[in-house]
């Protein structure tokens, strides 16, 4: 069954709540169904469809569920129809005890966008409970002096039905001296009393049998019995009277067990059995029984359950004091429970997306969850918070219902996890806190280009390099995560179509590892420069790009060899050492270490036979480039000495021949050939002073150049052909100095150079 209702008033309230609040995300309608109690599971309840006015596709797409306030799945919601099904068979009595009507709040939630829709789900009570009596039996002791129209209390019957079905009527058998009478309880029970009708005479009739029956309003009736024991006593003119007819106490609903409620006291002007009083409870309920415990002699009410506020705020306590003689007097106690904030906030999560996006628009609604505190007042008013400096908010929905919306954009390489503590307290005292983590993931997005670890790189290779030959690498890193941050590494096409990158160079796109191609040639090539891009697998991908440069080295010069005798003077030029740069301007300046090489003092036997000098050259450019010679000086007793050889020949003695060895014995061979060819040229030119055969001063000059492979240093270490002189031998100018009269290269644009050579040099070969 469905019950529609809506109410003007309430509308009206709703449509103020919009305007103060902007707008909402809640109908202003509540819906109402009902159902009866035991009702069979999957009994159809309703159609929201009809209700929200949405297609039935729209439930699925947008999230819809069923949300009741105790969190308990009464109802279930076919995504399919729209319809409400019963989840559960209902209890009336276990869901509301006697509460009237037995009323279910729910939420229908629609999650995307978010919207709510309030409804009620009303239980209604079925006639399946019987009436009963506390007590089957009840003993009354009534004197015979009492007079007609006395009444006497019963106990009430307990029905767990309410309404119409619960207790509505009492009977009595018929009998000469009694008949019954209803009266109303202040919450709004009946209850029966006794009334004489005619006097009692215990001689006749010491005791009376009575049958008192109950009677629901069910349909078929059902009813319960008790049986009445009335004794006649002797005559009791004074019935017990309180100190108060009503008794208000609150109580902490904390209190202890065996907690003193109060002590009640009451008094009765008769005398030995008709003045002894005892104290009892007069038609209560079951919940007065099971919670509070009154001593019969005493008058102490005392607890035997722990209260909850939650569940019961008051008692209406009826006791009764009665004599000997079965008089009895009445009061009240009322019993008012005292909340204390015993109940933390609860936090319920209803809706979590994570991860998110990290390029996610604002106000994006994260996750949705509920508050609750089951205390009232103070102890149940709630404040909600979030950590500072987090990119998320809370805002407030319809009955403490929050959503967590992202406040600003977010960005996963700054943070890509977030761990959001939601802090409820209630207002109580003390106050009590609640706190519920959510740990919301932030996914990557391609929004980083890989980077490289420099704008530029200088590698160095020395010229005549072997094929494939690692020359260096070039590293990029990407802050984006998975397939974002993995980086492939490329040779960019060169400005100038003209310059063969592809087959220089080589990269490999894992690792950025550059590799020559060819063997290169300093001078054929000294430098040459490209750019290298790094993408990302990204989509769309990111890319950004470096600059190499690759500079060519020259090969060092070959180590020479000069004989040095050991009777030379201080400042004996034992070598001239020369180098050419094949760059222009500033670039091409060079400044030496050592330019002549000459003896710093005499030489002695102590010192070692063996010198090494190395002689740098670099020239004027930036960044500043350098070569450098090595010179292996042997000291002589004397040129007929027999030659030492220099440290790399010893090393090298106990070795297999090999091309380099080659190449050194063709070199010594030629200096060999060059020295005969100068002695013979000396002699000649002595025998020509002698003869007279030319003028004072005069020499001849020898026609042509020296061979191009005595002087050939290319890629050996020696002189390139390039580099050619010619030489005379000058007599009788008493210098005896080479002098470099040209030269021959058509290519060398530097000054002419003089070889120094120092006589004392001279004379050690034996020339005059």
């Amino acid at each position: 069954r469905v019950a529609w209702w809506r109410n003007p008033q309430q509308i009206r309230q709703v449509l103020l709540f919009f305007v103060f609040l902007g707008g909402s995300l809640v109908c202003s309608e509540t819906w109402r169904y009902s159902v009866a109690e035991e009702t069979e599971i999957g009994s159809f309840i309703g159609n929201v469809v009809k209700d929200i006015g949405l297609g039935v596709e729209d439930l699925a797409a947008r999230g819809a569920r069923v949300i009741f306030d105790d969190y308990k799945p009464h109802l279930r919601l076919d995504l399919q129809t729209g319809n409400l099904l019963l989840n559960e068979q209902p209890d009336r009595e276990a869901l509301c005890d006697l509460t009237e009507p037995c009323i279910l709040h729910f939420q229908v939630l629609l999650e995307n966008p978010l919207q709510f829709f309030r409804a009620e789900l009303w239980v209604e009570d079925i006639n399946d409970h019987t009436p009963t009596f506390t007590n089957k039996h009840i003993l009354l002791k009534i004197s015979e002096s009492t007079a007609p129209g006395t009444s006497f209390q019963m106990d009430s019957a307990q029905d767990l039905d309410v309404g119409k079905n619960g207790v509505q009527n009492y009977t009595l058998n018929p009998n000469l001296h009694f008949h019954l009478k209803l009266q109303d309880s202040e919450d709004g029970r009946k209850y029966p009393e006794l009334l004489l009708d005619q006097p009692l005479d215990r001689e006749k009739e010491p005791e009376l049998r009575l049958t008192l029956t109950a009677l629901d309003g069910g349909s078929p009736a059902r009813s319960g019995t008790a049986l009445v024991r009335v004794l006649v006593l002797d005559i009791n003119d004074n019935a017990p009277q309180f100190e108060r007819s009503v008794y208000e106490v609150p109580i902490p609903e904390n209190s202890p067990l065996d907690f003193l409620v109060v002590r009640v006291s009451a008094t009765d002007l008769d005398a030995g059995i008709n003045g002894e009083l005892s104290y009892s409870f007069s038609h209560v309920s079951r919940d007065i029984q099971k919670t509070f415990e009154i001593h019969p002699i005493f008058g102490e009410v005392r607890l035997k359950a722990f209260l909850d506020f939650e569940l019961l705020q008051s008692y209406t306590i009826n006791i009764q004091a009665t004599d000997g003689g079965g008089l009895s007097g009445k009061s009240v106690i009322l019993v008012s429970v005292v909340d204390v904030n015993d109940n933390p906030p609860e936090v319920v999560v209803t809706s979590l997306t994570s991860p998110i996006p990290e390029n996610s628009s604002p106000e994006m609604v994260v996750a949705v969850f509920s508050l609750r505190d089951q205390d009232s007042g103070d102890n149940g008013r709630m404040v909600c918070s979030i950590q500072d400096n987090l990119p998320f908010l809370l805002k407030p929905n319809f009955k403490n219902f929050y959503t967590l919306e992202t406040e600003s954009p977010l960005d996963r390489e700054s943070k890509a996890e977030y761990i959001i503590t939601i802090t409820v307290t209630d207002m109580g005292t003390p106050r009590l806190k609640t706190e519920h983590n959510i740990t919301v993931l932030v996914s990557d997005v391609n929004d980083n280009a890989p980077t490289f670890t420099q704008t530029s790189y200088t590698l160095w290779v020395r010229e005549n390099n072997s094929p494939a030959l690692h020359i260096g690498s070039v590293s990029a890193t990407d802050t984006d995560a998975g397939a974002n941050a993995q980086v492939t590494y490329s040779l960019l096409p060169p400005p100038d179509p003209l310059v063969p990158l592809a087959s220089l160079v080589s990269i490999n796109p894992d690792n950025g590892h550059l590799f020559a191609l060819t063997s290169l040639d300093y001078e054929a090539l000294r430098a040459f420069e490209f750019h290298v891009g790094a993408t990302d697998r990204g989509s769309p991908a990111l890319s950004s790009q470096a600059l190499v440069r690759v500079l060519v080295a020259d090969n060092a010069s070959a180590p020479c060899t000069e004989l040095v005798p050991r009777a030379a003077e201080p400042g004996y030029l034992v070598t001239k050492v020369v180098a050419v740069d094949g760059d222009a301007g500033q670039n091409a300046w060079l400044s030496y270490q050592l330019l002549k090489v000459r003896t710093a003092r005499l030489l002695s036997e102590r010192d070692a036979p063996k010198q090494r000098l190395v002689v740098l050259v670099k020239d004027n450019g930036e960044p500043p480039l350098s070569a450098s010679v090595t010179l292996h000086v042997l000291l002589v007793d004397g040129f007929s000495q027999p030659y030492l050889p220099a440290p790399e020949a010893e090393a090298a003695a106990a070795a297999p021949a090999d091309p380099l060895t080659v190449y050194l014995v063709v070199a010594l061979a030629s200096v060999s050939s060059l020295f005969l060819f100068s002695v013979l040229v000396f002699v000649a030119v002595r025998l020509c002073r002698r003869a007279g055969a030319t003028s004072a001063g005069r020499c001849p000059v020898l026609e042509g150049h020296f061979p191009g492979h005595l002087v050939d240093v290319s890629g050996t270490g020696t002189l390139s052909q390039s580099y050619q002189y010619e030489v005379c031998l000058t007599g009788g100018t008493g210098t005896r100095e080479f002098k470099v009269l040209k030269s021959v290269a058509s290519n060398h644009r530097g000054s002419m150079i003089n070889v120094e050579e120092n006589s004392d040099f001279l004379n050690g070969f034996g020339f005059n």
